[in-house]
């Protein structure tokens, strides 16, 4: 479905991305790991153009986005964001939702605007999507209204009222209290159920063993070890994924 080639990404002198090759086949699910630092959120903000590569590829559906210019950068056009982004839901570590609006506005509002779809139409995919997180009794409240993780689950049901073919998780429960984190990651689990492609970076080790097909583990901005989440995970063969593995101590091996 997309694929990214020879991904490069600098901030000033720091080079945060090395050479990043991946490609995510349609209805695959893709964690991605690694320790602080080592270039995962910057991998996934290049995925839908929030951060532009220096250098490197996009090829979405087997066309490269974006004209290689004279010196040999490549520059993205507004129709090029525009493909991207229609294509790619985010769900970010806070919610960003809009305090001022409803449940159902904070979900209409990209719908009508952006996709020039009718209220009714955009009101009724917002109820479609609040019922598939579990929400639908939620739409006339305010996010304050809300807890932690019933206002990510809004933020993820705004991401798909948009009807994206990829969606991306940059640490989806990293700011919510513990005993919240179980009810998003469950709605991730059944977007996997559902088929939804997605790439997500989490540092919850037990709900990647669940939910990925492929694990990739990032070190130093290259792509260091990756396979499945049994040889991951259980038997990692690099000894840097071992020493991040031998970190966590919480990680058991569930049951599926």
């Amino acid at each position: 479905m997309i694929e990214f080639r020879n991904l490069h990404k600098h901030f000033g002198n720091q080079h945060v991305l090395r050479g990043i090759d991946l490609t995510i086949n349609k209805g695959e699910v893709v964690v991605i790991l690694g320790a602080s630092g080592s270039g995962k959120s910057t991998l996934l903000r290049c995925m839908n153009l929030l951060e532009k590569p220096d250098q490197g590829e996009i090829v979405l559906h087997g066309q490269a986005l974006g004209k290689v210019g004279k010196k040999g950068q490549r520059s993205y056009s507004a129709s090029d964001l525009r493909l991207l982004r229609q294509q790619t839901g985010m769900v970010f570590q806070q919610f960003n939702l809009f305090p001022h609006l409803t449940v159902e506005k904070n979900i209409t509002v990209a719908q009508t605007h952006i996709l020039r779809r009718s209220q009714a139409e955009a009101q009724q995919l917002a109820q479609r999507y609040l019922q598939q997180v579990g929400l639908a009794d939620k739409a006339q409240a305010l996010p304050a209204q809300l807890s932690g993780g019933q206002q990510q689950r809004v933020a993820i049901a705004r991401a798909l009222a948009m009807t994206p073919e990829l969606m991306l998780f940059d640490e989806a429960t990293s700011a919510l209290d513990p005993e919240l984190v179980g009810e998003v990651l469950n709605t991730i689990r059944g977007l996997r159920d559902e088929g939804m492609t997605m790439a997500i970076v989490t540092h919850e080790l037990g709900f990647a063993w669940h939910v990925a097909d492929r694990i990739v583990f990032l070190r130093d901005g290259k792509i260091y070890e990756q396979g499945t989440p049994d040889q991951i995970l259980l038997t990692p063969e690099k000894p840097h994924t071992q020493r991040f593995l031998a970190s966590h101590t919480t990680f058991k091996l569930p049951s599926r």
